[in-house]
């Protein structure tokens, strides 16, 4: 009997000694593979969120260019300024009492003409105030394609920094946004391109005054002056020396005339006593 007990607990023993190296074995694998998707996540780096996209025409129309952003916003030109927003962008928005001044302007042209000025007031690449004073300049635009320039000058004028197209010019007023890559900037008129707009005529130079030309030579007649009349002047004569001269000729008349009639006198005389 007690042979048989020693059996059967010899047997149970060797049964745990063959089983319990596996168990502990298993045991561990489990621990292992509980910890490893953990240590797994710890080294991987955690995903970066998205950063939210600015809605660009929103900042507008809280800043004072809210027909401008609204006008965008109704245009394919929108999208333009979308694609180019991560790349760097530089926006120039009209006030709103500039686009009034614009509208009738505006309402001219046609709806390509209309993307286009709308283009023309984007830059694609980031341009921070202090940038835009060092750097003046011809500047091309979101509408410069080719042939079609759209360009305009950035020119500093004293503190301010100006917008020169071959129309008009605008001045930057304030800064709406400067957040890298994205900066808009108000400007107090409308831009208009040169390739939809022309510039107010020369005024032509004034006519050179015309010489008068010289007349002809000739003898200049003069009319002879009217004669006096017998109460303006005494009686005809001549004056001076000229009547001195005749006046002793007329004397000397007198006195041979006188000299001849006294010898005819005495024969008629005598004549009439016989």
């Amino acid at each position: 009997m007690q042979l048989q007990m020693a059996s059967t607990i010899a047997t149970v023993v060797i049964f745990l000694a063959v089983l319990f190296p596996y168990c502990s074995c298993e045991t561990q694998n489990t621990q292992i593979s509980k910890i490893k998707p953990s240590a797994a996540k710890s080294e991987s780096p955690a995903p970066v969120a998205a950063v939210p996209q600015v809605s660009f025409t929103s900042v507008m129309s809280a800043h004072g260019c809210k027909i401008f952003a609204d006008i965008l916003l109704a245009s394919p030109a929108e999208k333009t300024y979308e694609d180019n927003v991560q790349g760097g962008l530089t926006i120039f928005c009209p006030t709103d009492d500039a686009m009034k001044d614009f509208a009738p302007k505006f309402k001219n042209l046609t709806a390509v003409g209309k993307q286009s000025v709308l283009e023309y007031h984007g830059v694609p690449v980031y341009q921070s105030l202090s940038s835009l004073r060092t750097s003046n300049g011809l500047m091309n635009t979101l509408a410069t394609d080719g042939a079609n320039n759209y360009d305009f000058v950035v020119q500093n004028d004293g503190q301010d920094v100006t917008l020169r197209t071959k129309i008009d010019t605008a001045k930057i007023t304030g800064t709406v946004l400067d957040k890298e890559p994205l900066a808009i900037f108000s400007i107090d008129k409308v831009l208009e391109p040169k390739e939809l707009f022309k510039g107010a005529p020369t005024p032509a130079p004034a006519p050179a005054p015309i010489a008068e030309s010289p007349k002809p030579a000739g003898k200049k007649h003069k009319s002879p002056p009217a004669p006096a009349s017998p109460a303006d002047s005494p009686a005809d004569g001549p004056t001076g020396d000229v009547a001195d001269s005749k006046a002793d000729k007329n004397g000397a008349f007198r006195y041979n005339a006188g000299a001849l009639v006294v010898p005819v006198l005495c024969i008629w005389f005598g004549h009439l006593l016989l």
